[in-house]
Protein backbone atom coordinates (compact mmCIF):
# COMPACT_ATOMS: atom_id res chain seq x y z
CA UNK A 1 0.00 0.00 0.00
CA UNK A 2 1.53 3.62 -0.89
CA UNK A 3 0.53 6.30 0.77
CA UNK A 4 1.15 9.48 -0.49
CA UNK A 5 3.02 12.40 1.90
CA UNK A 6 4.21 14.35 -0.81
CA UNK A 7 3.06 15.98 -3.78
CA UNK A 8 4.71 15.96 -7.32
CA UNK A 9 5.18 19.09 -9.20
CA UNK A 10 5.90 18.85 -12.81
CA UNK A 11 7.26 15.37 -12.51
CA UNK A 12 10.84 16.81 -11.57
CA UNK A 13 10.08 17.81 -8.14
CA UNK A 14 8.81 15.68 -5.19
CA UNK A 15 7.71 17.93 -1.88
CA UNK A 16 6.87 17.79 1.29
CA UNK A 17 3.50 19.25 1.77
CA UNK A 18 3.71 20.77 5.57
CA UNK A 19 0.10 23.18 5.38
CA UNK A 20 -1.21 19.47 4.62
CA UNK A 21 -3.18 20.62 2.30
CA UNK A 22 -4.84 23.53 5.05
CA UNK A 23 -4.71 20.81 7.64
CA UNK A 24 -6.79 18.91 5.56
CA UNK A 25 -5.29 15.26 5.24
CA UNK A 26 -4.29 13.75 8.72
CA UNK A 27 -3.52 9.99 6.25
CA UNK A 28 -1.93 11.45 3.10
CA UNK A 29 -3.51 11.53 -0.22
CA UNK A 30 -3.48 7.67 -1.04
CA UNK A 31 -5.57 5.97 1.15
CA UNK A 32 -7.31 3.24 -0.85
CA UNK A 33 -9.94 2.27 1.77
CA UNK A 34 -11.60 5.83 1.58
CA UNK A 35 -11.15 5.61 -2.66
CA UNK A 36 -13.38 2.09 -2.15
CA UNK A 37 -15.68 3.55 0.68
CA UNK A 38 -16.76 6.22 -2.25
CA UNK A 39 -16.71 4.09 -5.10
CA UNK A 40 -18.90 1.50 -3.76
CA UNK A 41 -21.17 4.48 -2.46
CA UNK A 42 -21.10 6.01 -5.86
CA UNK A 43 -22.41 2.62 -7.18
CA UNK A 44 -24.82 2.09 -4.35
CA UNK A 45 -26.63 5.39 -4.32
CA UNK A 46 -24.77 8.48 -5.72
CA UNK A 47 -26.87 11.70 -4.16
CA UNK A 48 -30.07 11.96 -2.42
CA UNK A 49 -30.93 14.92 -0.40
CA UNK A 50 -32.00 15.65 3.40
CA UNK A 51 -34.61 17.93 3.08
CA UNK A 52 -38.56 16.85 4.25
CA UNK A 53 -37.41 14.61 6.93
CA UNK A 54 -35.28 12.37 4.45
CA UNK A 55 -32.11 11.03 4.78
CA UNK A 56 -29.82 8.31 3.78
CA UNK A 57 -28.32 5.00 5.73
CA UNK A 58 -24.48 6.76 5.57
CA UNK A 59 -25.64 10.12 6.97
CA UNK A 60 -27.43 8.46 9.80
CA UNK A 61 -24.28 5.60 10.23
CA UNK A 62 -22.09 8.74 10.52
CA UNK A 63 -23.99 10.82 12.60
CA UNK A 64 -23.83 8.06 15.32
CA UNK A 65 -20.12 8.01 14.89
CA UNK A 66 -19.42 11.12 15.20
CA UNK A 67 -21.39 11.34 18.80
CA UNK A 68 -19.67 8.41 19.48
CA UNK A 69 -16.12 9.92 19.56
CA UNK A 70 -17.16 13.13 21.00
CA UNK A 71 -16.54 12.65 24.66
CA UNK A 72 -15.89 16.12 26.17
CA UNK A 73 -19.63 16.06 26.49
CA UNK A 74 -22.65 14.15 25.41
CA UNK A 75 -23.70 15.79 21.98
CA UNK A 76 -27.43 15.33 20.89
CA UNK A 77 -27.41 16.29 17.10
CA UNK A 78 -25.47 16.60 14.17
CA UNK A 79 -26.37 19.03 11.23
CA UNK A 80 -24.38 17.73 8.31
CA UNK A 81 -22.68 20.82 5.68
CA UNK A 82 -20.00 20.78 2.51
CA UNK A 83 -17.44 22.87 4.64
CA UNK A 84 -16.47 24.54 7.66
CA UNK A 85 -17.44 27.78 7.17
CA UNK A 86 -20.73 26.44 6.17
CA UNK A 87 -20.73 24.93 9.37
CA UNK A 88 -20.05 28.20 11.38
CA UNK A 89 -22.44 29.80 9.41
CA UNK A 90 -24.84 27.49 10.65
CA UNK A 91 -24.00 27.25 14.34
CA UNK A 92 -24.80 31.71 14.01
CA UNK A 93 -28.33 30.45 13.08
CA UNK A 94 -28.60 27.58 15.33
CA UNK A 95 -28.03 29.82 18.06
CA UNK A 96 -30.28 33.15 17.01
CA UNK A 97 -33.29 30.77 16.57
CA UNK A 98 -32.50 28.91 19.90
CA UNK A 99 -32.59 32.27 22.27
CA UNK A 100 -35.60 33.18 19.61
CA UNK A 101 -36.97 29.94 21.24
CA UNK A 102 -36.38 30.72 25.02
CA UNK A 103 -37.70 34.21 23.78
CA UNK A 104 -34.57 36.35 24.09
CA UNK A 105 -34.70 37.88 20.31
CA UNK A 106 -32.10 40.48 21.52
CA UNK A 107 -29.96 38.11 22.40
CA UNK A 108 -27.97 37.72 19.14
CA UNK A 109 -24.15 39.02 19.40
CA UNK A 110 -20.92 36.86 19.54
CA UNK A 111 -17.88 36.87 20.91
CA UNK A 112 -14.49 36.04 18.63
CA UNK A 113 -11.16 36.42 19.19
CA UNK A 114 -8.40 38.50 17.63
CA UNK A 115 -6.81 37.28 14.71
CA UNK A 116 -9.90 34.03 14.87
CA UNK A 117 -10.65 33.19 11.47
CA UNK A 118 -13.84 30.80 11.62
CA UNK A 119 -14.99 31.11 7.30
CA UNK A 120 -16.03 32.79 4.12
CA UNK A 121 -18.92 32.84 4.06
CA UNK A 122 -21.05 36.47 5.03
CA UNK A 123 -21.91 35.51 8.64
CA UNK A 124 -18.59 33.24 9.09
CA UNK A 125 -16.43 35.74 7.70
CA UNK A 126 -18.07 38.38 10.44
CA UNK A 127 -17.10 36.22 13.36
CA UNK A 128 -13.43 37.45 12.01
CA UNK A 129 -10.92 38.76 14.25
CA UNK A 130 -10.29 41.83 12.08
CA UNK A 131 -10.91 45.40 13.10
CA UNK A 132 -13.17 45.97 10.09
CA UNK A 133 -15.69 43.75 11.44
CA UNK A 134 -15.73 44.27 15.02
CA UNK A 135 -18.71 46.57 14.91
CA UNK A 136 -20.53 43.55 13.51
CA UNK A 137 -20.56 41.12 16.24
CA UNK A 138 -17.87 41.44 18.49
CA UNK A 139 -17.09 42.46 21.78
CA UNK A 140 -14.19 41.80 24.83
CA UNK A 141 -14.49 39.22 27.66
CA UNK A 142 -14.38 42.40 30.02
CA UNK A 143 -17.41 43.70 28.67
CA UNK A 144 -19.34 40.65 30.06
CA UNK A 145 -18.85 42.12 33.61
CA UNK A 146 -19.90 45.49 32.76
CA UNK A 147 -23.31 47.09 31.55
CA UNK A 148 -26.28 45.65 29.78
CA UNK A 149 -24.08 44.30 26.96
CA UNK A 150 -24.13 40.72 28.89
CA UNK A 151 -27.57 40.28 28.30
CA UNK A 152 -26.81 40.51 24.28
CA UNK A 153 -24.67 38.57 24.33
CA UNK A 154 -25.19 35.03 23.15
CA UNK A 155 -22.10 32.49 22.18
CA UNK A 156 -18.05 32.58 22.13
CA UNK A 157 -15.98 30.71 19.43
CA UNK A 158 -13.28 29.46 19.60
CA UNK A 159 -10.91 27.38 17.70
CA UNK A 160 -8.76 25.44 20.61
CA UNK A 161 -5.58 26.28 19.02
CA UNK A 162 -5.87 29.61 16.79
CA UNK A 163 -4.54 28.56 13.03
CA UNK A 164 -5.21 30.79 10.42
CA UNK A 165 -4.44 33.78 13.37
CA UNK A 166 -0.54 32.43 13.53
CA UNK A 167 -1.07 29.41 15.57
CA UNK A 168 -1.59 30.46 19.10
CA UNK A 169 -2.00 27.62 21.37
CA UNK A 170 -3.14 29.33 25.02
CA UNK A 171 -2.26 27.69 28.37
CA UNK A 172 -3.58 24.89 29.36
CA UNK A 173 -6.00 26.55 31.94
CA UNK A 174 -7.12 29.28 29.21
CA UNK A 175 -10.39 27.31 28.85
CA UNK A 176 -11.25 26.37 31.85
CA UNK A 177 -11.65 30.24 32.64
CA UNK A 178 -13.22 31.24 29.94
CA UNK A 179 -15.54 28.52 30.49
CA UNK A 180 -16.34 29.70 34.04
CA UNK A 181 -17.17 33.70 32.37
CA UNK A 182 -19.81 32.15 29.99
CA UNK A 183 -21.14 29.59 31.68
CA UNK A 184 -21.85 33.05 34.65
CA UNK A 185 -23.20 34.78 31.68
CA UNK A 186 -25.34 32.11 29.71
CA UNK A 187 -23.63 32.29 27.11
CA UNK A 188 -23.25 29.38 24.57
CA UNK A 189 -19.71 28.08 23.85
CA UNK A 190 -18.78 27.01 19.81
CA UNK A 191 -15.83 25.42 19.68
CA UNK A 192 -14.57 25.20 16.32
CA UNK A 193 -12.76 22.23 15.68
CA UNK A 194 -12.42 22.48 11.95
CA UNK A 195 -8.39 22.37 12.16
CA UNK A 196 -7.77 20.43 15.45
CA UNK A 197 -10.13 17.72 15.49
CA UNK A 198 -8.88 14.11 14.74
CA UNK A 199 -5.58 13.67 16.45
CA UNK A 200 -3.68 17.37 15.42
CA UNK A 201 -2.87 17.86 18.94
CA UNK A 202 -2.54 14.32 19.90
CA UNK A 203 -6.09 14.24 21.37
CA UNK A 204 -9.01 12.88 19.09
CA UNK A 205 -10.41 16.48 19.49
CA UNK A 206 -8.92 19.71 20.69
CA UNK A 207 -11.73 19.70 23.29
CA UNK A 208 -10.16 16.78 24.70
CA UNK A 209 -6.96 18.33 25.53
CA UNK A 210 -8.14 21.27 26.70
CA UNK A 211 -10.94 20.23 28.87
CA UNK A 212 -13.19 22.15 26.74
CA UNK A 213 -17.10 21.12 27.20
CA UNK A 214 -18.93 23.15 24.37
CA UNK A 215 -22.54 23.40 23.40
CA UNK A 216 -21.91 23.44 19.44
CA UNK A 217 -18.79 21.81 17.72
CA UNK A 218 -18.00 22.48 13.97
CA UNK A 219 -16.20 20.08 11.67
CA UNK A 220 -14.75 20.08 8.39
CA UNK A 221 -11.28 19.40 6.73
CA UNK A 222 -10.42 16.41 8.16
CA UNK A 223 -13.85 14.70 8.76
CA UNK A 224 -13.13 12.88 5.18
CA UNK A 225 -9.21 13.35 5.26
CA UNK A 226 -10.16 15.85 2.62
CA UNK A 227 -11.60 13.57 -0.03
CA UNK A 228 -14.51 14.89 -0.34
CA UNK A 229 -16.18 18.42 0.88
CA UNK A 230 -17.86 17.91 4.24
CA UNK A 231 -18.66 19.47 7.39
CA UNK A 232 -20.56 18.99 10.22
CA UNK A 233 -22.26 21.23 12.77
CA UNK A 234 -22.56 19.04 16.52
CA UNK A 235 -25.46 20.96 18.87
CA UNK A 236 -25.79 19.83 22.57
CA UNK A 237 -29.15 17.58 23.67
CA UNK A 238 -29.80 21.18 25.41
CA UNK A 239 -30.44 23.18 22.60
CA UNK A 240 -31.70 20.47 20.20
CA UNK A 241 -34.40 19.83 22.60
CA UNK A 242 -35.37 23.78 22.60
CA UNK A 243 -35.63 24.18 19.36
CA UNK A 244 -37.89 20.28 18.97
CA UNK A 245 -40.02 21.84 21.75
CA UNK A 246 -40.52 25.25 20.07
CA UNK A 247 -40.45 25.18 16.42
CA UNK A 248 -44.57 24.35 16.36
CA UNK A 249 -44.50 27.48 17.83
CA UNK A 250 -41.66 29.44 15.49
CA UNK A 251 -41.78 27.06 12.65
CA UNK A 252 -39.10 24.75 11.49
CA UNK A 253 -35.28 25.63 11.52
CA UNK A 254 -35.56 26.06 7.69
CA UNK A 255 -32.00 25.97 6.82
CA UNK A 256 -29.87 23.38 5.16
CA UNK A 257 -27.43 22.74 2.07
CA UNK A 258 -28.74 20.77 -1.31
CA UNK A 259 -26.00 18.30 -0.58
CA UNK A 260 -26.07 18.68 3.34
CA UNK A 261 -25.18 14.75 4.48
CA UNK A 262 -24.39 13.79 0.93
CA UNK A 263 -24.25 9.77 0.88
CA UNK A 264 -20.77 9.90 -0.97
CA UNK A 265 -18.73 12.21 1.55
CA UNK A 266 -20.48 10.76 4.67
CA UNK A 267 -19.55 6.93 2.91
CA UNK A 268 -15.70 8.24 3.19
CA UNK A 269 -16.07 10.02 6.00
CA UNK A 270 -17.22 7.26 8.27
CA UNK A 271 -13.98 4.80 6.60
CA UNK A 272 -11.60 7.63 7.79
CA UNK A 273 -12.91 8.02 11.23
CA UNK A 274 -12.32 3.86 11.26
CA UNK A 275 -8.98 4.67 10.08
CA UNK A 276 -8.40 7.34 12.41
CA UNK A 277 -8.71 4.58 15.52
CA UNK A 278 -7.73 1.93 14.15
CA UNK A 279 -4.40 3.03 13.34
CA UNK A 280 -4.76 5.35 16.72
CA UNK A 281 -3.75 8.32 15.14
CA UNK A 282 -3.56 10.48 18.29
CA UNK A 283 -1.29 7.91 19.18
CA UNK A 284 0.83 8.52 16.75
CA UNK A 285 1.18 12.26 16.96
CA UNK A 286 2.55 11.69 20.59
CA UNK A 287 5.42 9.78 19.53
CA UNK A 288 6.35 12.26 16.76
CA UNK A 289 5.37 15.44 17.59
CA UNK A 290 7.79 16.22 20.58
CA UNK A 291 10.54 15.43 17.46
CA UNK A 292 8.90 18.28 15.32
CA UNK A 293 8.21 20.80 18.08
CA UNK A 294 11.81 20.14 19.72
CA UNK A 295 13.51 20.37 15.89
CA UNK A 296 12.28 23.29 14.84
CA UNK A 297 12.32 24.88 18.36
CA UNK A 298 16.22 24.55 18.17
CA UNK A 299 16.45 26.90 15.37
CA UNK A 300 14.76 29.70 17.57
CA UNK A 301 17.77 31.99 17.87
CA UNK A 302 18.22 32.96 14.31
CA UNK A 303 18.23 36.64 14.43
CA UNK A 304 14.64 36.79 12.35
CA UNK A 305 12.90 34.94 14.05
CA UNK A 306 10.43 36.70 16.88
CA UNK A 307 8.51 33.42 18.03
CA UNK A 308 8.13 29.84 17.52
CA UNK A 309 4.72 28.62 18.66
CA UNK A 310 3.44 25.35 18.06
CA UNK A 311 2.17 22.10 19.63
CA UNK A 312 1.05 18.58 18.70
CA UNK A 313 1.15 18.71 15.01
CA UNK A 314 1.17 22.00 13.99
CA UNK A 315 3.81 25.29 14.09
CA UNK A 316 3.86 28.76 13.36
CA UNK A 317 7.03 30.77 13.12
CA UNK A 318 7.02 34.46 12.99
CA UNK A 319 9.39 36.96 11.16
CA UNK A 320 10.52 39.99 12.94
CA UNK A 321 13.46 42.33 12.90
CA UNK A 322 16.17 41.58 15.95
CA UNK A 323 13.85 39.42 17.58
CA UNK A 324 11.50 42.05 18.72
CA UNK A 325 7.90 41.21 18.44
CA UNK A 326 7.25 44.93 17.70
CA UNK A 327 10.18 45.10 15.39
CA UNK A 328 8.68 44.24 11.89
CA UNK A 329 10.44 44.10 8.70
CA UNK A 330 9.03 46.52 6.06
CA UNK A 331 6.29 44.55 4.25
CA UNK A 332 7.80 44.95 0.66
CA UNK A 333 10.87 42.97 1.93
CA UNK A 334 8.00 39.84 1.81
CA UNK A 335 10.52 37.94 4.42
CA UNK A 336 7.62 35.32 5.13
CA UNK A 337 7.51 34.67 1.03
CA UNK A 338 10.94 34.43 0.88
CA UNK A 339 11.44 32.04 3.66
CA UNK A 340 8.63 29.79 1.65
CA UNK A 341 10.42 30.70 -1.77
CA UNK A 342 13.63 28.38 -0.39
CA UNK A 343 11.53 25.89 1.47
CA UNK A 344 10.01 25.69 -2.40
CA UNK A 345 13.28 24.96 -3.52
CA UNK A 346 14.45 22.35 -1.15
CA UNK A 347 11.52 20.80 -2.05
CA UNK A 348 9.19 21.60 0.63
CA UNK A 349 5.95 23.38 0.89
CA UNK A 350 4.82 25.60 3.60
CA UNK A 351 1.86 27.86 4.48
CA UNK A 352 3.12 31.96 4.56
CA UNK A 353 0.41 34.36 6.11
CA UNK A 354 2.63 37.80 5.54
CA UNK A 355 5.60 37.26 7.90
CA UNK A 356 4.58 34.00 9.69
CA UNK A 357 4.78 30.99 8.25
CA UNK A 358 2.35 27.64 9.34
CA UNK A 359 3.18 23.83 8.97
CA UNK A 360 0.88 21.41 9.80
CA UNK A 361 2.11 17.93 8.14
CA UNK A 362 0.31 15.07 7.82
CA UNK A 363 -0.37 12.81 10.67
CA UNK A 364 1.05 9.73 9.39
CA UNK A 365 5.03 11.30 9.06
CA UNK A 366 7.61 8.54 10.08
CA UNK A 367 10.23 10.01 12.33
CA UNK A 368 12.95 10.26 9.35
CA UNK A 369 10.58 12.13 7.43
CA UNK A 370 10.01 14.84 10.72
CA UNK A 371 14.10 15.20 10.80
CA UNK A 372 13.77 15.79 6.81
CA UNK A 373 11.68 18.32 7.53
CA UNK A 374 13.71 19.94 9.99
CA UNK A 375 16.62 19.78 8.11
CA UNK A 376 14.45 21.63 5.02
CA UNK A 377 13.10 24.34 7.47
CA UNK A 378 17.09 24.69 8.71
CA UNK A 379 18.58 25.16 5.51
CA UNK A 380 15.91 27.48 4.54
CA UNK A 381 16.16 29.62 7.33
CA UNK A 382 20.06 30.04 6.61
CA UNK A 383 19.02 31.13 3.15
CA UNK A 384 16.47 33.85 4.24
CA UNK A 385 18.85 35.17 6.58
CA UNK A 386 21.20 35.70 4.23
CA UNK A 387 18.73 37.37 1.56
CA UNK A 388 17.35 39.65 4.65
CA UNK A 389 20.74 40.17 5.36
CA UNK A 390 21.64 42.09 1.65
CA UNK A 391 17.98 43.65 1.93
CA UNK A 392 19.29 45.67 5.17
CA UNK A 393 22.70 46.68 3.43
CA UNK A 394 20.55 47.65 0.39
CA UNK A 395 18.22 49.84 2.72
CA UNK A 396 21.20 51.39 4.75
CA UNK A 397 22.72 52.86 1.66
CA UNK A 398 19.52 54.29 0.34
Amino acid sequence: MHIVRWMRQSDILVQLHLPSLTQLKKMGGSEPRLVKAATEQLNKLPFYHSFWNRTTRPSLDLAQEILSMFTARKMGKVFFTNSGSEANDSQVKLVWYYNNALGRPDKKKFIARSKAYHGSTLISASLTGSLIYQHLLFCTLTALTTGDIIFLIAAFIAEPVMGAGGVIPPPKTYFDKVQAVVKKYDILFIADEVITAFGRLGTMFGCDYYNIKPDLVSLAKALSNAYVPIGATLVSPEISEVIHSQSNKLGSFAHGFTYSGHPVACAVAIEALKLYRERDIPGHVKQIAPKFQDGIRALADSPIIGEIRGLGMIMGTEFTNNKSPTDLFPAEWGVGAIFGEECQKRGMLVRVAGDAIMMSPTLIMTPGEVDELVSIYGEALRATEERVSDLKMKSEKN
